[in-house]
């Protein structure tokens, strides 16, 4: 099995274009029904529409639903293409200008399907999304391990809470448990009165935070999104929120939360030796393995 899983990883290595700078972006949450899969869309479309090239990659393992949410229809997805059933162009749904979907499985087949030849072709393929700047990736809750492969494998991650104390004790279990692989977590209160109820909730969890994590760990706050009925209104009617409302107090939110994103990625040290594509981003999860 150690000798399979080394092949693989040369045969991905071999693969990689390594020209792409794309910036993979986890959204997770410690539990459901905090509306991590609502905020993923939202971001991704305010990306586009600043013109940066976006795609949502569908990675909620068990409830792949992104194209449910973006009123679409989808035939095949990723595992089609590990399996070699059709190439990678053929599964990508057109959302709006600069934004695609890249449609997950809704089992876990997708983390383990390891022929090696399927996965060269794979790898090859990946190259046509390499001139993409930001990849959302719209991961189950909890901290499972499927999870966890995903949250380590992203460049960021930003954990999405609520003001109830079921998902604010599962949030910081996920904050803890990333820490162990992640030396920054960004984080959003959702469905919150205001923005002092959500820096209220935030230095609460920070503090936990500070005095239970170790080695430098920073924990930050990148936006609250305030409670609007019509989120859960557009979402009914399959209507992107931010095009629907766009004068909205919490369309304002979400703006704000992907300009601060954009800020501090463009703003980031990026280590440049590390390899950024869609191919290598499944080359760190086969790494895990």
């Amino acid at each position: 099995m150690q000798n399979q899983a080394n092949k693989l990883k040369n045969i991905v290595t071999s693969s990689l274009n390594q020209n792409s700078n794309t910036k993979f972006i986890a959204v997770t949450s410690g539990k459901g029904g905090v509306g991590k899969s609502t905020i993923s869309v939202n971001i991704a479309v305010l990306l586009a529409s600043y013109g940066y090239k976006t795609a949502l990659f569908d990675a909620d393992i068990g409830l792949a639903n992104l194209d449910v949410l973006l009123n679409v229809r989808c035939s095949k997805n990723i595992l089609n293409v590990l399996k070699a059933e059709c190439s990678i162009d053929e599964i990508i749904v057109p959302i709006r200008e600069n934004l695609i979907l890249i449609p997950g499985d809704s089992g876990d087949e997708i983390l383990k399907y390891s022929d090696q030849f399927i996965y060269e072709r794979f790898m090859k393929e990946t190259a046509s999304l390499n001139d993409l700047d930001y990849i959302i990736v719209d991961t189950g809750a909890g901290i499972g391990e499927n999870t966890r492969l995903f949250l380590n494998a992203a460049d960021e991650v930003i954990v999405v809470t609520i003001p109830d104390p079921a998902a604010i004790t599962d949030a910081y279990a996920t904050i803890k448990i990333t820490s162990g692989f992640k030396d920054e977590v960004f984080m959003i209160l959702n469905m919150v009165k205001n923005t002092n109820e959500a820096n209220i909730i935030f230095d609460k969890i920070n503090k936990v935070a500070k005095n239970n994590i170790e080695g430098g760990f920073k924990l930050t706050l990148i936006g609250s999104i305030a409670n609007d009925k019509n989120i859960a209104k557009s979402i009914r009617s399959r209507n992107i929120y931010v095009n629907e409302y766009p004068n909205s107090v919490s369309t304002k939110d979400f703006k704000n939360i992907v300009k601060k994103l954009i800020y501090k990625l463009e703003h980031k040290v990026l280590d440049n030796t590390k390899e950024s594509s869609f191919g290598s981003f499944f080359k760190r999860l086969i790494e895990q393995f």
